[in-house]
């Protein structure tokens, strides 16, 4: 097994070694209406969402959300209950219509990469190149493995490859054919921590050099973020909020869509003359009519202790070194339950328990009660 390059010897070859890569004929993706149901479970609940030309997208949700589903239509492995899916607005599958997988030019990366163990590299990557000669399938497969550096692994088989040059390979045989879209179901699910982030930023980077249309399938918010231009987010099957990750993170639309971008403390809160009143004091502004009940969001990273600020008081019951951060819980009078706070490492001395209290309003979402919610 290869040993994956460092970060800094990867960034001081990429514009020398690596050859741009093919341009892909990026399309739109559109899913229109879409149901889909397994007996009387109802997996996809009228989902309509499109991915624009050369833009990468994220579906993000929990396990079970339909994510997957999702992208099995998209392939043609799957077919919709209802519902129509376009490619650059001509329908390929729909109530009377259902073009085939290997027609849709459509390209499809496993979350296991799927690599054939008894082939070579080189082979791996030629795979779907049968319709071309024997040596321009060869040089288009070479050219690949040159855009991901891997040229050299050529004979190679793919138990030789560490986990990180196996996803790479992977990409580039998904990338060969120059699909109009390629999708992607938590392709790096699979890799350790330390190799994320550097083969995430190569799969961006190779995306972005193809201009290939991508939906990628993650669980991951924080990988939704470094990835997507644009972030789809799902619950049960229906679509809970589409943006940017600065409109999802800043702007969610309800608690679910707060909590799966940021840890968050949640308190009770009424409205009194135009302000949000909590155990912890005024917290945000609000247009709601006096007496409004809120549900109150505070990210942890906004929960302050023990700074020269008016607060409350509050008594750290427990707290976690996590490297830079100090992980806190602080119990505060006329809460039910304890606060997190998460604060740059010795800030808070740790002998010290008796802490003021206070927010920061940049980290307050707040959400109007339904009636469903009293």
């Amino acid at each position: 097994m290869r040993a994956e390059p460092s970060s800094a010897a990867r960034a001081g070859e990429t514009a020398r070694e690596r050859t741009s890569a093919g341009v892909s004929f990026a399309a739109s993706l559109a899913f229109e209406t879409i149901h889909y149901r397994v007996g009387s479970t109802e997996i996809l609940k009228g989902i309509t969402l499109a991915a624009q030309p050369g833009e990468i997208l994220c579906l993000l949700g929990p396990s079970g959300s339909g994510k997957t589903t999702m992208l099995k239509i998209a392939a043609g492995i799957e077919r919709q209950t209802a519902g129509r899916l376009l490619l650059n607005g001509r329908e390929i599958s729909g109530p009377g219509t259902f073009i085939t997988p290997e027609k849709r030019g459509v390209g499809l990366m496993f979350q296991d990469f799927a690599l054939f163990p008894h082939m070579t590299i080189l082979d791996n990557v030629r795979f779907g190149l049968k319709q071309l000669g024997s040596g321009a399938a060869k040089r288009e497969a070479m050219a690949a493995l040159a855009r991901v550096n891997l040229q050299e692994a050529a004979q190679d088989y793919p138990h030789m490859l560490s986990g990180g040059e196996q996803q790479r390979i992977a990409l580039a045989r998904a990338l060969t054919p120059r699909p109009s879209v390629l999708l992607m179901d938590e392709p790096f699910s699979g890799l350790d921590s330390r190799l994320k982030d550097v083969v995430r930023t190569d799969t961006l980077q190779i995306l972005r050099e193809a201009h290939a249309t991508a939906i990628v399938v993650t669980h991951d918010a924080e990988e939704a973020m470094r990835l997507a231009d644009r972030i789809a987010l799902i619950k049960d099957g229906e679509l809970v909020q589409v943006g940017t990750a600065a409109e999802l993170y800043g702007r969610p639309v309800n608690l679910f869509a707060a909590g799966f971008f940021s840890e968050l403390n949640i308190v009770e809160g009424v409205v009194r003359a135009g302000r949000v009143v909590t155990a912890l004091g005024p917290v945000a502004d609000s247009p709601s009519s006096d007496g409004s009940e809120v549900t109150v969001a505070l990210r942890l990273t906004g929960l302050r202790l023990n700074e020269r600020e008016a607060g409350v008081s509050g008594r750290i019951v427990a707290r976690r070194f996590l490297g830079g951060v100090d992980l806190m819980t602080v119990a505060v009078e006329g809460l039910d339950m304890p606060l997190r706070s998460r604060m740059r490492a010795g800030l808070v001395p740790e002998n010290q328990r008796d802490v003021v209290v206070s927010i920061d309003p940049q980290d307050v979402i707040v959400f109007e009660k339904t009636p469903a919610d009293r």
